[in-house]
This record gives C-alpha cells, sequence and structure tokens, in this order.
C-alpha cells in the first residue's frame, strides 16, 4: 500500500476552510502520495470535488481517515475524528493547544503524530509554512471590510458640488502581521489611519505604510524592546501615560481595530467600556481577539453588539474563515511546504526527521505521549476529559503547560 495523504471536511463550528487546494493535491501527487479529499471538503472555499479530482486526488469519505499515513486539517481533530484515525499516523494542522489539554491528551491517547502548525518558528526557511501570518494577513483585512460595512458611511474623503464628504479616522491597535495589513487597507480605501504598538520598531513599520504612531514616545519608550525583538513590560506610570494619550484619542475615531494577541494567554483588554461610550455614535470597533476573550470590553463572541449610545462592538469568529476562498489557498500552501521537507526526494518517502528542527519547534504528541516542551506534563489519563466537538475556551483551571513567551508585537500575530 502506498502512501496516503487525506484531506478531510472540517466539522468544527462550521469551519469553511480546507487544508489543501487544487494545486497543493497536484504537488503531493508530485511527491508520491495518494491524495483522498473527502467529498465535498472544498465546496465552503470554492473549491469543487471535481477540480481535487483533476488534481489527481480520489474523492472518498471521512472513513478513508483509516487508511491514511498522514491527514491534512484546518483544526485540531475532535475525539470522534480521532477514533478513525490509525495508529502512528501524521496529522497536520493549528491545534489551539493552550486550555485544551484534555484535547492534546486525546491526540496522544490516539497514537498520531500531531504537529501544531502555529508553533513553526519564524526563521527564513519556515517564512512560506508560517500560518499565523498567511491568515492574519486576511484576517486584517476582513477586519476593515467588516468595519466599513458596519459603519454605513463613506471611508474616503469625496469632494462633490453637493458638499464635501470628510475621511473617516481609523485607529488600529497592534502593529503585528494583522495590524498592518488593517493600517494598508485601511488607507486603500482613503481613510485617515492611525496606530500604535507596544514596540518602538513598529513605528516606521506603521509610517511606511502612510499611517501616524500614536504612543508617550519618552526615554521609556525608546528602551521598550529586548535585544531579542520581545517587548519589555512598561512601568506603571508609562502604562498610565499611555492609557490616558490612547483614551483621548479613541473618542475622536470612528473606527477602532484591536489586534492584540498573546499565544497562551487571555487576550489582553485595551478598551475599556468608558472608551467605548466615549466614542461618537455610528462608530464601529472590530475585535480580531474575541476568541481569547477579546481586547474591547463588551464585545461578544461571535456577535456584533450595539451599545446603548450606538456604537457598535464587531465579535467575528474565525476572521480567516470570512474569506475561505483566499484563506484556504494560503493555508494549504503552508501545509505543503512543511509536507515537502518530511519527503525524501529521491525515493519519495514521507519520514518524519525528528531532529529537524521545524519538527522539534511543532511536534506535539507522539509514540502516546505529549512531546511538546510546553505540553510534557499533560497525562494521557486526561483524555477522558477531551470533548469530542469544538475546542474549549480557556477555563480557570489551572494549567499544566508552560507559560508561552510574549511576542514583540504585543500582538496579532
Amino acid at each position: 500500500m502506498g502512501q496516503i495523504a487525506f484531506i478531510p471536511k472540517e466539522t468544527e463550528g462550521g469551519e469553511p476552510r480546507v487544508a489543501a487546494s487544487p494545486d497543493t493535491v497536484k504537488r503531493l501527487v508530485g511527491l508520491g502520495f495518494e491524495v483522498v479529499v473527502e467529498a465535498g471538503a472544498g465546496l465552503a472555499s470554492r473549491i469543487t470535488d471535481e477540480e481535487f479530482a483533476k488534481a489527481g486526488a480520489a474523492i472518498g469519505k471521512a472513513s478513508d481517515a483509516a487508511r491514511a499515513n498522514l491527514v491534512l486539517k484546518v483544526r485540531r481533530p475532535t475525539g470522534s475524528e480521532l477514533k478513525a484515525y490509525r495508529k502512528g499516523s501524521a496529522v497536520i494542522a493549528t491545534m489551539d493547544p493552550y486550555g485544551n489539554e484534555a484535547a492534546v491528551a486525546a491526540l496522544a491517547a490516539a497514537g498520531v503524530t500531531s504537529f501544531a502548525m502555529e508553533f513553526m518558528p519564524r526563521i527564513s526557511r519556515a517564512q512560506v509554512m508560517d500560518v499565523l501570518s498567511s491568515q492574519a494577513n486576511l484576517a486584517g483585512y476582513q477586519a476593515v471590510i467588516d468595519a466599513a460595512a458596519e459603519y454605513d458611511r463613506a471611508l474616503p474623503m469625496m469632494m462633490t458640488a453637493a458638499g464635501t464628504v470628510p475621511a473617516a479616522k481609523v485607529f488600529v491597535m497592534g502593529a503585528g502581521v494583522a495590524g498592518l495589513q488593517a493600517i494598508a487597507t485601511a488607507r486603500r480605501l482613503g481613510a485617515v489611519v492611525t496606530a500604535t504598538d507596544v514596540r518602538p520598531a513598529a513605528k516606521e513599520q506603521v509610517a511606511s505604510l502612510g499611517a501616524k504612531f500614536v504612543a508617550v514616545e519618552d526615554e521609556e519608550f525608546k528602551a521598550a524592546e529586548t535585544a531579542g525583538g520581545y517587548a519589555k513590560e512598561m512601568s506603571k506610570e508609562y502604562q498610565a501615560k499611555q492609557a490616558a494619550l490612547v483614551a483621548d484619542h479613541i473618542a475622536k475615531q470612528d473606527i477602532v481595530i484591536t489586534t492584540a494577541l498573546i499565544p497562551g494567554r487571555p487576550a489582553p483588554k485595551l478598551v475599556s467600556a468608558a472608551m467605548v461610550a466615549s466614542m461618537k455614535p455610528g462608530s464601529v470597533l472590530v475585535d480580531l481577539a474575541v476568541e481569547r476573550g477579546g481586547n474591547v470590553e463588551g464585545a461578544g463572541a461571535g456577535k456584533v453588539v450595539t451599545t446603548a449610545k450606538g456604537v457598535k462592538i464587531v465579535g467575528h469568529l474565525n476572521m480567516p474563515g470570512r474569506v475561505a476562498a483566499s484563506a484556504s489557498l494560503l493555508y494549504a500552501k503552508n501545509l505543503y511546504a512543511f509536507v515537502e521537507t518530511m519527503v525524501d526526494k529521491n525515493t519519495k518517502t514521507f519520514a518524519i526527521n525528528r531532529d529537524d528542527e521545524l519538527v522539534k519547534a511543532t511536534m506535539l504528541t507522539d509514540g502516546g505521549k505529549a512531546v511538546h516542551p510546553n505540553f510534557v506534563n499533560v497525562a494521557v489519563a486526561e483524555a477522558k476529559e477531551a470533548d469530542s466537538a469544538s475546542p474549549k475556551k480557556p477555563t480557570a483551571k489551572k494549567s499544566t503547560t508552560k507559560k508561552a513567551e510574549k511576542p514583540a508585537s504585543g500582538g496579532d500575530a
């Protein structure tokens, strides 16, 4: 029996993305895989079964996972999906393991070798495999599109015989991947854009996109980044000055987009209820961190909340999934690039090199146990607690994992 790569239809939470494209199917076949795509897997991303078949895939069913050496997914497999996987198979997906230790234990108990794509190191060799960047780019873009739709006014300044329409004021909090794309998109649409970030280095990036940087730029701020590119914790005095500046700025904005996420931790609260209340009726906030508790006080996961003053707080879940046709193409390329590193080009044999730096960084479970350094204390016995449906949100339960290091962007990716 040859090597089989299986791409299932996503079952979790109405996920519209798919882990393969016709292009990556063709490439996987070229690597020596027999590719099986579950019927209907790509329909929500505008990829028909016929397109996959034309690229060289066989169209199958969910039970075909039992034959696969390699399973490519968007989201972590559920407990019911894992029951069908063969022991020793490789499973590559975005695993969302923090706060979901029982689900990690279930992966270990199933005997699969699982890889968390979000742990891919940010090194030159792995740039094409960076799922956080590829998906955050689209999230930042879609945040502006959603904001414009809710704002129900024109974003660019328009001078007409009947009068002038003023340009909308857009404030982006966090200048990581999603934030920078949000800035660029808002600028393309003609808005007046400002942005803030905890890193001094972000000022140049923001300015290069035609936006104005907003921060208390004192001596402490200038030294706010470590040699490794991480953000230093600021003093209480600085935090108070920055909060006052941001609060005053937000009151004058039409649209605010927040992007701050710290892996493994609840999202930091950036916008208080008082700041929301200070905004004009009809103003819009888009919270890209709502799945981790949100940056905006009053944001609702999966909801558009309208305050008593008529300010809208947009909390759409799975923002990249709102641009599924584009997101799937990029995500599929990320996965393929990683898989390619595990295939011997001469023999066309799929084999995991456990000494490879990419494998070491991303491997979550192997040989019946959790092997990632942040999850080595997860007991397989916890698998009994795993939810066979959707991933759980972080709870107050004491975690057995190590804390993730705070990223330099203090933000989105």
